[in-house]
Parts: structure tokens; C-alpha cells; sequence
């Protein structure tokens, strides 16, 4: 067994919520729950969502924490029925408690989705990019011995379900950036930043043909796939910390 309050310090520590601005509204750190009341445990669950399923899956398992990269808060408050109730209802009957970790677990230079998808793939990581909020988000590499077609063999084979390929840049690539998630206008500042390829969650509709003007190779390999890599890091370096159990609850998303 292990203490509550001790795990939330750990978990504060690497991920410093008050340290690192995110999307206006989201909420970093322990979003529901009264570590007070739930003084021990011996099982940490992570998730990248806290939908219905993983929250209840979840509490049915006895977790003392459950660790999310997507929270329940991004805007400003919204009312507690429907769905919104019935998760903290569920949260609030189990005393488990919820703790979200957004855009510092995805830059973040150990645990972040960006630096465990480059090891993954076994690329060097040479530096950081697209700065969000005065803090850099992805992580820069440099490309395979085998150019693009060694590090698409790689996507295939980490991204079996997900891989999907727009290849309008060059076959050589020199720079590589990887950005969990959604691309968003990270897509549009590859030019400047002399970036030729980006490996990511999610593009929107028109970036094909944006990918093909500024020619550029793109990797969309599934917001949810690309964003799995941070929960699990952090979550399993707590209970191995602690000497507790842990368990990644994956609801197969394709998207």
C-alpha cells in the first residue's frame, strides 16, 4: 500500500501542473477528489481519456488514482448533469481520485508522448519545437540510416492500426519533428522551422493538400495511438516508485 498524498507529490513533481501553461480552461493536477479520504492504495490506474469506461473500469478495480492525459475540465464551468454527473457521481461513489497531466506530459523531456514515441522508433532526439505557450512541445529528431522508407517500416510496425502516410516531401528527410495529438497550425510553421517531416496524432482535412504545396511528409497515426505512451511512463514509474500495482485501461480507440 501506498499514500494518496504521496503519489499526487510524485506525479506533481514531474509533471509541475502550475508551471506550464495549457489550452485556456484545460485544468492540470488532481481534478476530482479529496486525498484526505482516500489515504492508501495499492493499485494506480492511467487512461488517456476520463470517459465513462475508464473512470468505471477503473473505480470496479479498486484504484486509488486514476491517471489521465485528457481531464473532465477544458472551458469555462459547465453543468454537472448528463454524462459530466454520472463521471463524477462514479468518482465520488468509488473515492477514486482523478489526476490530469495534458500538455506538460506531452513535451515532457522523460515521460512526454513526444520523447517515448522517438525512442520508440529509436530516433535521435536533437532538440525541441513548436512552441505552445512559452513552452516547446514537440520533439525534434534526426532521420533513420534509410531515409523515409526506414522510418515509415517503423510507423507501421509501432502504428500497426493507425499508420497513415502523406508523402510530398522529400525522400531524405532532414529534420523530423514529433507532435502528439493534434498537429493543429504546427503543420504550417514546418518551413520556417526547416522541418521536412512530422509524425503526429491528427491533421486536418485540408493539410493534404497544404502538405503537398509547402511539400512536406506527413504521419498521422491516431491522436489516441500517439497519445498513450505518456500515461503509461508515468503511471508505471509511480507504482515501481512505490511498490504498488498498476494498469493501463485502453478502450481501443481508432481514432
Amino acid at each position: 500500500m501506498a499514500k494518496v498524498k504521496d503519489i499526487l507529490e510524485f506525479f506533481d513533481g514531474i509533471v509541475r501542473p502550475g508551471e506550464f501553461a495549457d489550452f485556456g480552461g484545460a485544468y492540470n493536477g488532481l481534478q476530482v477528489g479529496d486525498p484526505g479520504a482516500c489515504t492508501d492504495t495499492n493499485l494506480i490506474c492511467c487512461a488517456v481519456d476520463a470517459g465513462s469506461y475508464a473512470i468505471s473500469k477503473a473505480a470496479e478495480m479498486g484504484a486509488g488514482i486514476l491517471l489521465v492525459h485528457h481531464g473532465l475540465f477544458w472551458r469555462a464551468p459547465v453543468p454537472m448533469t448528463g454524462a459530466n454527473y454520472s463521471k463524477i457521481a462514479a468518482l465520488v461513489k468509488s473515492g477514486m481520485l482523478l489526476y490530469s497531466a495534458h500538455l506538460p506530459l506531452d513535451a515532457h523531456s522523460e515521460y512526454g508522448n513526444n520523447a517515448l514515441i522517438a525512442g520508440a522508433l529509436g530516433l535521435e532526439r536533437i532538440g525541441t519545437c513548436f512552441p505552445a505557450f512559452e513552452n516547446d512541445i514537440g520533439a525534434l529528431c534526426r532521420p533513420p540510416n534509410g531515409g523515409r522508407a526506414e522510418l515509415e517500416r517503423r510507423l507501421k510496425e509501432l502504428f500497426p492500426n493507425t499508420f497513415k502516410r502523406i508523402a510530398f516531401g522529400p525522400e531524405e528527410p532532414i529534420k523530423i519533428a514529433i507532435c502528439s495529438g493534434s498537429a493543429a497550425e504546427a503543420v504550417e510553421a514546418m518551413p520556417q522551422l526547416g522541418i521536412d517531416t512530422m509524425i503526429t496524432g491528427e491533421v486536418k482535412e485540408h493539410f493534404y493538400e497544404l502538405a503537398r504545396d509547402i511539400k512536406v511528409n506527413l504521419y498521422p497515426c491516431g491522436h489516441y495511438a500517439t497519445e498513450t505512451f505518456g500515461v503509461k511512463a508515468l503511471c508505471r514509474a509511480a507504482a515501481e516508485h512505490f511498490g504498488v500495482e498498476w494498469a493501463f485501461i485502453d478502450v481501443d480507440n481508432p481514432l
